[in-house]
């Protein structure tokens, strides 16, 4: 859920007002309940949520992505302070307006002041707005399956060495209820490729196997990471992690069952704490 402000009097960074007669206007009444008490806005509640901060209009005016501080009666108005999130960048009316129907809004609140809450992950819209506006690759295609948040999928070397590799740190796993998948455990698609892909679309946590500097699996942990996929580095040697990975902290392993062992607790400690 968010806050929706719209209203003249929110381009201040720190502070604005909007009219008290104006609050839970276009908000739907089973969302309306859960934050109002005695008819009157539940402050301590409405402050827990993000605020799309609009001034009006369906142009060029910047929409701000904002979390309220403070919330103030002050005759027939509300002062609110609050703090803009500086991990997003300011947006513009008119790319609120291409996301209305994502956002649960309609054409006129743009150009109306009020105080809405939305029963939306803004956040979730942002960021398919954001996914759309990226370059489109051309050699291969995303999947547009749903992440699966109890998959980790494995990319290391096709070679029958990593074999019980995989085995060993998968039992331990999927004990914990999670799914485990290599490329060779599917056959979805005509070309591998597209299995690989797939895979790195829909799985939580990807981890790269980076022994023996196999190539495939340099090019696949780089596009797990492009996707923003969370991304466990693991090798049986260090001189096997390229300059350019380094910097990321990586799990040593020894290929024999006590280093199996060590590696499957050291990489279910990692899915948890990502998960």
């Amino acid at each position: 859920m968010f806050n929706l402000i719209v209203s003249g009097r929110v381009s201040d960074d720190r502070r604005g007002q909007i009219m008290a007669s104006r609050v839970f206007s276009y908000t739907r009444e089973g969302v309306e309940s859960q934050f109002s008490q005695g008819g009157e806005i539940d402050f301590s509640e409405v402050v827990k949520l993000p605020t799309l901060l609009m001034e009006e209009g369906r142009g060029d005016e910047v929409a701000r992505i904002a979390w309220l501080k403070n919330v103030v009666r002050r005759g027939s108005d509300y002062q609110l302070d609050y703090s803009t999130d500086p991990d997003y960048p300011n947006l513009r009316n008119s790319e609120i307006a291409a996301l209305l129907t994502e956002l649960d809004m309609d054409d006129w609140e743009l150009g109306t002041n009020h105080w809405a809450i939305k029963d939306v992950d803004l956040f979730e819209v942002l960021y398919r707005k954001s996914a759309g506006d990226r370059p489109k690759p051309t050699v291969f295609q995303l999947s547009g399956k749903p992440v699966d948040p109890k998959l980790v999928s494995f990319m290391m070397p096709f070679d029958g060495s990593f074999n019980l590799v995989y085995q060993d740190v998968k039992t331990v796993l999927e004990s914990k209820q999670y799914e485990c998948k290599r490329a060779d455990d599917m056959w979805e698609h005509d070309h591998i490729m597209s299995d690989i892909i797939e895979l790195i679309c829909t799985s939580s946590v990807v981890v790269c196997d980076l022994s023996t500097k196999n190539p495939n699996v340099f090019y696949e942990a780089g596009i797990a990471h492009t996707l923003g996929k969370q991304v466990i580095l693991i090798t049986q040697s260090s001189d096997d992690v390229p300059f350019d990975l380094r910097p990321i902290r990586f799990l040593h392993y020894h290929n024999n069952g006590e280093g199996r062992s060590k590696l499957a607790l050291e990489i279910l400690a990692r899915v948890q704490a990502l998960a």
